[in-house]
């Protein structure tokens, strides 16, 4: 089993401020550029009173953070590392709460910080065309959402997944079950002739219709698997997002929604290596 990054090895490896801005400025630029300014070619040296490196021959600056989460924060960089570390170490997010007692901050910085966090969990993990080897199953939830006293019932979110089994996941919000909502969803992120399981539901019941071998099973009659034909994947991702919603979240909005389903699409997708989650956030910052 792979060894687990752990609390004490992150802060041998990341000390204080500067240690997390070096990383940054080595991972986005290299040890050694040109500049962009003079066009010389050499090693910047860390400035003393500001985030950013300058160039040894026309002191051209370069500030690592920007175009980053972290740009514009004043929050220390070390804290946004240690915060990047909690979300990689857990299974079920963590609050803004936590967030704030973790890492000593007002709730309205957790509160920021988690969900930049989330949005760029989403952008690292990205969007590759399902179908390539396995079967694609495709299924709907109810997702977030509570019932307010004047309401009959939940403001739920309606969320359309698709994963291919041992393969990755992609999600998407839908506005209603309507087959012609899901159909732009499928074309767009699942390779043409691919195979296809669904339950019975009238959402992806002409799935064929769009170049897809489509199999379904049929829940109403408590048919659950037939040969290969089942839903189980997804239904068990669905599982484990509610839980980790209303375990550690209680709720959550429509408006806000897309950003928790990066952050669990993330995790997911890295289930078999956990290990690395962090090492790949701290390597995906976007080059200049």
């Amino acid at each position: 089993m792979a060894k687990t990054f752990t609390i004490t090895e992150f802060f041998r490896r990341f000390p204080d401020d500067d240690a997390c801005l070096a990383h940054l400025m080595k991972v986005r630029y290299g040890d050694t550029l040109d500049c962009l300014k003079c066009g010389k070619h050499g090693h910047f040296s860390r400035l003393k009173k500001l985030p950013a490196y300058s160039c040894p021959w026309c002191g051209h600056h370069i500030h690592p953070m920007q175009g980053t989460p972290f740009e514009r924060s004043r929050t220390p960089l070390q804290k946004w590392f240690y915060a990047m570390y909690l979300f990689t170490t857990t299974r079920n997010g963590v609050a803004a709460k936590e967030l704030q007692r973790q890492l000593g901050v007002t709730y309205k910085t957790a509160w920021r910080i988690g969900h930049e966090i989330r949005k760029y969990m989403a952008w690292v993990d990205g969007d590759s065309p399902l179908g390539g080897s396995g079967i694609v199953e495709v299924d709907k939830a109810y997702i977030g959402g509570r019932r307010r006293p004047e309401e009959k019932f939940d403001n739920k979110t309606m969320v359309l997944g698709m994963v291919e089994r041992d393969g990755e996941i992609i999600t998407r919000i839908v506005r209603s079950r309507r087959f012609d909502e899901a159909a732009s969803h499928f074309v767009a992120n699942v390779k043409q002739g691919a195979r296809v399981a669904s339950d019975e539901s009238t959402t992806f019941i002409n799935i064929s219709r769009l170049g897809f071998r489509h199999q379904w099973v049929n829940h109403a009659k408590k048919e659950w698997v037939r040969g290969e034909v089942h839903t189980n994947t997804i239904e068990g991702f669905w599982a484990w997002l509610k839980r980790g919603i209303n375990g550690t979240h209680v709720w959550i909005s429509a408006k806000h929604m897309p950003k928790y389903l990066g952050e669990f699409e993330f995790r997911f997708n890295l289930r078999n290596s956990p290990n690395l989650m962090f090492d790949f956030l701290l390597a995906a910052f976007p080059r200049p």
